[in-house]
């Protein structure tokens, strides 16, 4: 079946009895008879269990593509086994695997001098952290806490696209540890870690921000109140619980908030330097292992203004003003539908029924586990909504354009790339060029793509948004084509530098198949577009590859087509 929708959509014991014998001997007259023991009984032999149906097999690669980076074979028969929610609940106890212990390692071999020889020390330095986030992407074991953590890095946006965040690599990565501690947490815990933390406090301009001095005519930096009003936590204009704008009565949106309310939050956010030892506020050197610290002479004193009549008084610590701010936000009920959108955008569909969002607002308002913020019950509220387990329909308006790193990350994990060292040290530097984008490095705050982008033609003409469209141009067209070209070929697999290991793919499992072209496509149809790539699509490609004797170019040219087709490009 041939699917029209704009953005291209997905639907949808034997027991054992074991038997024992005994037997017994007997004898006449007074001597004593052998007693001959039961013959120990032959077990039948095991019952393979049964392998997961097709559709099975799709629906958990489906349920992988919003989870994880990409799962290979072997993972989905197991999730299939299990089930969506078992597996969930699973994943929702692991604990975090960190990025920052792997840095710290990497700066101690430096600084002990085992990279003396490596020519380009400084590009090596400032590579770390991106070597440990690729690292931890393709190994990690809690795969749902860091692709949460990665749409949550696409909402509380910092980026290396800031000097002082490129030289120290420690700074993004205690970052991305944070978003990952607090992805199953709280979201009032996680909006004060972020706005506490130095990253945030560089790249929006809240560290050391200062005190008003109307003699000096200088008043406190704006720019993190804005944000985190309009990008963090509550957005422009009062919603509804179902994400729909509220109107006033000549039917215009309601702005949440104004200048005003913005001068009055910059007051919240003075008085912040860097912590740790020997501490000052002014602090010329970041410290990116502990959370900003309050330096009370440098905060606005007074009242402050808030949101919804909320008054600040007179007379707090910083730190108690900043915990009122933050409660003030996180009570606004434009929270759950806003924070709610946002992630579903990120994990399963561009344009969410409002009934959807509603669904999941409500339980971010803790009408479901009764505690308001939790994050673990909105996550799974999220994964295992009735919309977002339906079954395809051609024409509904479910599913999302797949973020170029979520399809190379797919292609690494899915195609079995191996390590000649143990480590995925990839620099991404050449792959940001080719796609033009990498986790932490967006052009600003407002990340790669708007969340209501709209591309001209026929999605616009549906009434859809499709955010990713933003930064799908010729050019990043041409570079995944490109890329998914050098990965099969083995030109290029992961941009590590030396003295690190080479990344190359083992597509054992896929040659093994090869010599049957629709057993390869179906393996390959299941991985990369979960039993969905278009009957036309797949009878072009099989017509190439039958032709192709030598099975390794056969399996690099099948996997070559599959990658590049329509088809492996959604997120359905």
């Amino acid at each position: 079946m041939r699917f029209t929708n704009p953005i291209r959509i997905l639907t949808a014991s034997l027991v054992l009895c074991l038997s024992s014998a005994c037997g017994g001997g007997g004898g006449g007259g007074s001597a004593p008879v052998a007693t001959t023991p039961p013959p120990t009984p032959t077990p039948p032999p095991a019952t393979p269990p049964a392998t997961p149906s097709a559709q099975a097999l799709n629906d958990a690669s489906r349920f992988a593509s919003r989870t994880t980076f990409g799962q290979p074979y072997a993972k989905l028969v197991e999730l299939a086994e299990q089930g969506e929610q078992p597996w969930l609940e699973a994943q929702l106890i692991l604990p975090a695997t960190l990025h920052q212990p792997l840095v710290d390692d990497l700066v101690a071999r430096r600084e002990a001098g085992e990279f003396d020889a490596y020519e380009e020390d400084v590009e090596l330095l400032i590579s770390f952290r991106r070597y440990a986030w690729w690292h931890t992407a393709m190994t990690a074991p809690d795969q749902l806490r860091q692709r949460v953590a990665y749409a949550l890095s696409q909402i509380f946006v910092v980026s290396d696209n800031v000097d002082v965040l490129i030289i120290y690599p420690q700074a993004l990565s205690n970052y991305q540890d944070l978003l990952l501690t607090h992805a199953f947490g709280n979201f009032r815990d996680l909006l004060r870690a972020v706005a506490l933390h130095p990253a945030m406090g560089i790249y929006l301009s809240h560290v050391n921000n200062r005190r008003s001095d109307p003699v000096a005519n200088t008043f406190p930096d704006e720019n993190f109140a804005r944000e985190v009003m309009q990008l963090f936590s509550i957005g422009l204009y009062e919603l509804n619980p179902d994400g729909s704008r509220k109107l006033d009565a000549d039917s215009n949106p309601i702005a949440t908030y104004g200048n005003a309310e913005i001068r009055e939050f910059a007051k919240i956010f003075t008085g912040l330097s860097y912590g740790g030892p020997l501490s000052f506020f002014g602090k010329p050197l970041p410290d990116f292992n502990n959370p900003m610290q309050m330096f009370e002479a440098f905060h606005e004193p007074g009242p402050k203004a808030l949101l919804n009549g909320t008054v600040v008084p007179a007379g707090q610590s910083g730190i108690e003003d900043i915990d009122a701010a933050i409660d003030n936000l996180f009570e606004h009920p434009n929270v759950g539908p806003f924070i709610a959108s946002r992630l579903i955008q990120r994990l399963v569909t561009a344009n969410p029924s409002p009934a959807y969002i509603e669904r999941v607002s409500q339980v971010f308002d803790g009408q479901v586990s009764g505690v308001r913020g939790d994050m673990t019950a909105v996550i799974r509220a999220i994964l295992l909504d009735p919309e977002a387990l339906q079954a395809v329909n051609a024409g509904s308006t479910a599913g999302k354009l797949r973020e170029p790193i979520l399809r190379y990350l797919a292609m690494m994990r899915q195609l079995n790339a191996q390590s000649s060292d143990g480590f995925f040290f990839n620099g991404g530097f050449f792959l940001q060029q080719l796609i033009g984008q990498h986790p932490l490095s967006s052009p600003s705050v407002f990340n790669f793509y708007l969340p209501d982008h709209t591309p001209a033609g026929e999605i616009a003409g549906a009434g859809l948004v499709s955010p990713e469209f933003q930064i799908t141009t010729t050019t990043t067209v041409v570079g995944v084509t490109n890329l998914a070209d050098f990965v099969v070929s083995g030109g290029f697999v992961m941009d590590a530098q030396e003295p690190f290991g080479q990344v190359s793919l083992d597509l054992a499992e896929f040659e093994a198949l090869a010599a049957d072209p629709d057993a390869l496509l179906d393996r390959l149809d299941l991985l990369f577009s979960y039993g969905t790539l278009d009957p036309a699509v797949r009878a072009a490609i099989r017509s190439v590859i039958v032709d192709v004797d030598d099975l390794p170019f056969r399996t690099q040219t099948a996997i070559y087509l599959v990658l590049i087709a329509p088809d492996t490009a959604v997120e359905i």
